[in-house]
């Protein structure tokens, strides 16, 4: 993705839209799972595919290697392991699950929807469908878990965000190949006395849909990098605030910031926003790539993996992408 942005014009803030969550009961994420294919694919495999030099790609992006899918890791085979995975973590069992949300802007067909193969997959009595939000696909479904569970609607929500985004780029686009790549990871959302997932804050941005497209002719990924660059980075600062807010937090008391992993510069400057010195900030894009929906929940997973965050530790996530879409709601690490 091309960042050279000095000349382009300062994007208008967005607006954010708020839901307040009503004195119900609350719901919280029980356990998180992760799906990352084996095949590990460095910049300089990347970079000959594109036309470009290796260092080019890191010093851009931040990209030094990502993960491939082999062929038979398709969406939905790497979000049933994925949530498999978050049902072991939860100790939980799959007759818990009552309902099944996939996150992903990368299925192969419109149908049939991938939520109802993952629930037959993993044994799930459930309602299984699918929400394309791209890139804050993760975090408009968590929202929509929260509400269901918060409403009484469901029990037990099973949140999964899968891509194949390498059948949907082209190696050669050197704005595109060497940024994007495949994983899934998911969440189980319980009820809980306790809130453990607060409100959203929300919104998108239609006008600028052509920014980031998939044309039905090329089905190729076309992106305005600069641009979109520019909106993520300047345009978005409300969002975190409103999402602090609504959980009831100040920046300084965070203990985490999980933002789509998009691009590092991206990260940093959203990070740099929030001034909290000792934040622990996911750069999960050094070695996945952008994973799209899935780049949040796989973030989340690793910071957790490695001991950055425990048990409890709010943490604010935040996804925005293609649409354009946005979301950020504070959590609680399982």
């Amino acid at each position: 993705m091309e960042t050279h942005v000095d000349e382009l014009p300062t994007p208008r803030r967005v607006v954010v839209n708020a839901i307040r969550h009503s004195p119900r009961q609350g719901a919280r994420i029980a356990g998180l799972g992760a799906h990352r294919p084996g095949r590990v694919v460095g910049n300089d495999e990347a970079a000959a595919a594109a036309g470009v030099d290796a260092q080019w790609i890191e010093q851009r992006t931040g990209v030094r290697e990502r993960r491939y899918a082999g062929q038979a890791e398709t969406v939905v085979s790497m979000a049933v392991e994925a949530g498999r995975s978050a049902l072991r973590d939860a100790a939980a069992n799959a007759a818990e699950v009552d309902t099944v949300i996939l996150a992903s802007c990368s299925m192969p067909s419109p149908m049939p929807n991938g939520a109802a193969q993952v629930a037959a997959a993993l044994a799930c009595p459930a309602a299984g469908f699918d929400l394309n939000a791209a890139c804050s696909g993760f975090n408009h479904a968590l929202a929509v878990a929260d509400a269901l569970v918060r409403a009484g609607t469901a029990s037990g929500v099973l949140v999964v965000a899968a891509e194949r985004m390498t059948d949907w780029v082209a190696p050669e686009d050197r704005n595109t190949g060497p940024i994007f790549a495949d994983g899934a990871a998911g969440a189980l959302v319980l009820p809980s006395s306790e809130p453990g997932i607060f409100p959203v804050a929300w919104g998108s941005d239609g006008a600028k849909a052509d920014l980031i497209v998939i044309p039905g002719a090329t089905g190729r990924m076309e992106i305005a990098g600069r641009r979109v660059f520019r909106w993520a980075a300047n345009a978005l600062a409300p969002v975190v605030d409103a999402a602090c807010e609504l959980a009831g937090i100040k920046p300084r008391d965070l203990k985490a910031f999980v933002p789509h992993q998009a691009n590092l510069r991206i990260v940093d400057a959203l990070a740099q926003y929030l001034d909290a010195p000792r934040l622990a900030v996911a750069r999960d894009i050094t070695g996945s790539g952008n994973t799209c929906a899935a780049s949040v929940p796989l973030a989340l997973q690793a910071l957790r993996r490695s001991g950055e965050i425990t048990c409890g530790d709010p943490v604010l996530l935040f996804g925005f992408g293609a649409g354009l879409t946005y979301a950020a709601q504070v959590v609680r690490c399982p």
